[in-house]
């Protein structure tokens, strides 16, 4: 594709240095699962996206492989809605009428092998036709009891493992419903793709305060002295969303907050905090570290460090919702929780003691993602006698809605008697740096065109995820209803800040979480 819209011009920052961006190789994407939700709010207008930035190889093309009457014209229609509706920037003519003769359809069913047959014949047609290869990409975006089969079909058609041209897989989460599964996933996949062609997707991954936290901690001589258990107190890993399910019932009943959120996103954040420093920034040795990390973390006691709960009818936002077990298609009788909480320890030198709170909860009092480092108080403390002696240093990574950290630290109120109070270090990404952040999904989808897979999960990453929580999950799948603790979900109102057993997990340790 030759043409690009140029960046549009912003005053001069000097806190802002602009690097210059890789432009992947040329490329194919090809997208199952194109006509769906994901496509539609975020897959389609990551790629109109790349493309007005400027990011996209000068020869790209897109293949939409749908199970439906869609042709080419329909599907081009539907993506252009999709892009109008839901990407960064204004849809232009003139970026819109070079993408889309880019953009083809092959339909068929997942399963059969006649559709993967069709989908490399028209790979090799369009080389053919642009007069060269192309890398090609597969981004499963399906249901992920199509992903072994997918890969299998895709390796049969001689694209997977030693395909020429190059090809890499993609795939969503997720990645299986427990250890088992994952484990007979990753098997398969590695049966069809060679692990350095598989890029798993995490989407917090691709935001850039994620991003940050490795430049804050390995960049700044400041953090990393103090980033372990002489100084941190405790760390507390926050994703809170203020919405229910809506129409997710089908999934989320079988899912829950445990594995839908605190298996991924949030041992995947804990991971970026805990790891150790790599010696460079190459994608195998930061997942290397990130590894070691999650398989030091200490087995869960089931009935000691976890909670679970479930949110019931109530007010938010100055409205009634319902409870959870009252929205449409969910059971009576559900036990699944809407909220979990862990305590974790990572028993390795630099942790040893230092306890990771993580929660994640719906219909909480409102969206937010955080991860905040708590540090020891002063040794000692020569304010003592004040009436208010200012509370320890806590360093906030917000992930969102605002991306960006904040330090909080003690100052002198102005007067001539010495009062103190808690003062905030604002570093935020929409005021720090005169241009928009990229949506992670443009990121992750930039990095992955480029070959670059230090954003995206490894096998060994995700089961020793999986192995964290498969106990918690097995305990209170065999809990009787009735046995306290692990038998059933704490009811929590809806505008609440979640169970009252998750406030006791800390307040054993004598701290609190953090006010939502």
């Amino acid at each position: 594709m030759s043409t690009a819209q140029a960046p549009v011009a912003v005053p001069a920052n000097p806190f802002a240095q602009d690097v210059d961006e890789r432009l992947p190789p040329p490329s194919t994407l090809v997208l199952f699962g194109a006509t769906g939700d994901l496509a539609a709010r975020k897959l389609l207008p990551a790629v109109y996206d790349l493309l007005a930035d400027g990011r996209l190889p000068e020869r790209f093309r897109l293949l939409a492989v749908v199970r439906g009457t869609y042709d080419d014209a329909s599907f081009r229609t539907h993506a252009r809605e999709a892009i109008d509706a839901h990407a960064r920037r204004d849809l232009d003519e003139r970026l819109w009428s070079a993408l889309e003769p880019r953009i083809d359809v092959v339909s068929g069913d997942y399963g059969s092998p006649e559709l993967f047959e069709a989908l490399a014949a028209r790979l090799d047609a369009g080389d053919r036709e642009d007069g060269a290869p192309s890398q090609r990409l597969f981004y499963l975006a399906i249901s992920p009891a199509f992903f072994a089969d997918t890969a299998r079909g895709l390796c049969a058609a001689g694209l997977g493992r030693g395909a020429d041209p190059p090809t890499r897989l993609l795939i969503e989460k997720p990645f299986g419903h427990d250890l088992a599964s994952a484990r007979e996933l990753n098997a398969a996949i590695e049966a069809a793709f060679d692990e350095q062609q598989v890029f798993r997707i995490d989407h917090y991954l691709g935001k850039e305060t994620v991003q940050n936290l490795l430049v804050l901690r390995f960049g700044n001589g400041i953090f990393e002295p103090l980033w372990n258990r002489t100084a941190i107190d405790h760390v507390q890993i926050t994703v809170a969303e203020d919405l229910g399910i809506g129409r997710r019932a089908g999934y989320y009943d079988r899912a829950g907050a445990l594995r839908d959120v605190i298996q991924n996103h949030a041992l995947q954040l804990l991971s970026l905090v805990a790891m150790e420093p790599p010696a460079s920034f190459d994608a195998q040795l930061v997942r290397d570290e990130k590894a070691k990390a999650l398989r030091a973390v200490r087995a869960l006691d089931p009935a000691r460090d976890a909670v679970r709960g479930q949110y019931t009818a109530g007010w938010l936002a100055g409205e009634q919702v319902p409870g959870y077990r009252e929205e449409e298609d969910v059971p009576a009788d559900s036990r699944t929780e809407t909220y979990a909480a862990l305590r974790v320890e990572v028993d390795n030198w630099r942790w040893a003691g230092v306890p990771f709170y993580l929660r994640s909860g719906k219909r909480l009092p409102l969206r937010t993602t955080e991860i905040a480092i708590a540090f020891k108080p002063v040794p000692h403390q020569p304010f003592r006698d004040l009436d208010a002696p200012p509370p320890p240093n806590e360093l906030v990574i917000s992930v969102q809605p605002n991306e960006g950290a904040t330090l909080q630290v003690a100052a002198k109120m102005p007067g001539t008697a010495l009062r103190m109070r808690p003062v905030q270090m604002d570093f935020q990404y929409g005021t720090s740096f005169l241009r928009e952040s990229p949506e992670a999904y443009e990121r992750l989808l930039h990095d992955a065109l480029l070959g670059d897979a230090t954003l995206f999960t490894r096998a060994d990453e995700v089961e020793a995820a999986w192995e964290i929580v498969d106990p918690v999950l097995s305990a209170w799948a065999a809990a009787p209803p009735a046995e306290p603790v692990v038998g059933q979900p704490e009811p929590y109102p809806a505008g609440t800040s979640g169970p009252a057993s998750a406030d006791a997990l800390l307040a054993r340790d004598g701290r609190a979480w953090r006010p939502l």
